[in-house]
């Protein structure tokens, strides 16, 4: 059975120094995604977000597995976040904030796979946003990033340095904020998380 990390395939995309700023291009790329707001800490609709995403992602995986004789690591948890008055986002108004968190799916998975992975889901699970998950393609472009490390309270000084970054090399912001959790927020120490902060960019 072949055995894949595609974090390893992607490593621009996923192995981020927290040394430097990089500049990749992402190609599309598919993704389970869910959509809400507010407050990421103490909202609930986040909450069965996270609690949705992780299983339907590890059912998918396991019908590959059988069909496909491939298994693969399952990727991590991503987030792009927005407000309607961008103001709000940059100040920390968190109950105003929108977001998209998703799973990146291997080129491998197709809609047929996951209709039938959700289906699977829904029967051992109770989860309410199960029918809200959507499969779909995504295409970032050019993006500057970098790993930061420790709480997400304290990633303000890791943002600033991306758009510094942008501006000193004559891009704009192009897009959502976008953050990748390499770490699983729900099991991390929050001084251990390691989080790589993203930025779309145009010329």
């Amino acid at each position: 059975m072949e055995s894949v990390d595609y974090k390893n395939e992607l490593k621009a995309l996923y192995r981020q120094s927290a040394d430097e700023v990089s500049l990749v291009e992402v190609p599309t790329l598919s993704y389970l995604m869910l959509d809400g707001e507010g407050d990421p800490n103490t909202s609930p609709e986040f909450s069965a977000a996270v609690e949705t995403l992780y299983p339907f992602s590890y059912a998918i995986r396991s019908i590959v597995k059988d069909e496909q004789d491939l298994k693969y690591v399952v990727m991590p948890l991503e987030g792009r976040w927005w407000a309607d008055e961008m103001d709000a986002f940059e100040v920390g108004k968190k109950d105003e904030w929108q977001w998209t968190l998703m799973i990146m799916q291997p080129d491998v998975v197709t809609e047929d796979v996951v209709e039938r992975a959700r289906e699977n889901v829904a029967q051992k699970k109770d989860l309410p946003a199960l029918s809200t998950v959507r499969f779909e393609s995504f295409d970032e472009g050019l993006s500057a990033q970098t790993l930061h490390v420790g709480p997400f309270s304290e990633e303000g000084p890791t943002i600033e340095r991306v758009h510094e970054y942008i501006e000193q090399n004559g891009y704009v912001r192009d897009g959502d904020h976008h953050e990748i959790y390499l770490s699983d927020m729900r099991r991390t120490d929050p001084e251990k998380l390691k989080t790589i902060v993203r930025q779309p960019v145009a010329e």
